[in-house]
């Protein structure tokens, strides 16, 4: 079913963890670019991912994305994220980052000119996409409506503790992430800021 067809109301825990798990796995190709967006936990659940990507030879890049200073933290997401980085053994020249989005639509719409001034658009063909599971589905139809369409996606979802797959309808705080979410990616669909798309029930 098409997911400007559903209503968030009507979807069983099934349908909610198909519309946002169902197809979100690495299938293990190379890109040029790991894309990290940022999150108040990134650093502990996204950052790590990133990491053994870049450290696996998946890609030479990693671009940090995200500009929202977390009230326990000196920097933006993304600047956070470049210190941590480094502090992980990731060289500086092979990081990029785009501080001044406040979330997820703008992470990709202002990580396109860092991108365009790295690589410049037309020699991209792949990117490495890392954010949460429950969080992929909307990132990655947000990049398919955004990005140019000859650039290919691999999707690299690093697990946090409450909203897996496997556990999130097991956990008030899961619940709720999983309920908001499946919303916020209809809503968007319904209003035409997400390209529409056939989720297999």
């Amino acid at each position: 079913m098409y997911i400007s067809k559903l209503d968030v109301e009507n979807l069983s825990n099934d349908q909610m963890t198909k519309l946002l798990f169902s197809g979100v796995e690495d299938d293990n190709e190379n890109g040029d670019c790991i894309f990290v967006v940022g999150s108040s936990k990134a650093i502990q659940y996204r950052l790590p991912k990133a990491v053994e990507l870049y450290k696996e030879g998946r890609a030479g890049k990693i671009l940090f994305s995200g500009g929202v200073r977390w009230r326990d933290k000196e920097l933006p997401e993304a600047l956070e994220l470049k210190k941590e980085a480094i502090a992980l053994g990731v060289p500086e020249k092979d990081i990029l980052t785009e501080a001044i989005s406040l979330q997820t639509l703008e992470n990709v719409l202002a990580s396109l000119l860092v991108l365009d001034r790295e690589f410049h658009l037309h020699n991209i063909k792949r990117i490495l996409v890392v954010t949460t599971s429950y969080h992929m589905r909307r990132v990655h139809l947000t990049l398919r409506t955004y990005m140019p369409d000859w650039i290919h996606f691999t999707l690299c979802p690093a697990e946090d503790q409450n909203t897996r797959e496997d556990n999130w309808f097991l956990t008030e705080i899961g619940r709720k992430r999983v309920k908001d979410e499946c919303a916020k990616v209809i809503k968007y669909v319904q209003e035409g800021a997400l390209l529409d798309q056939n989720i297999r029930f």
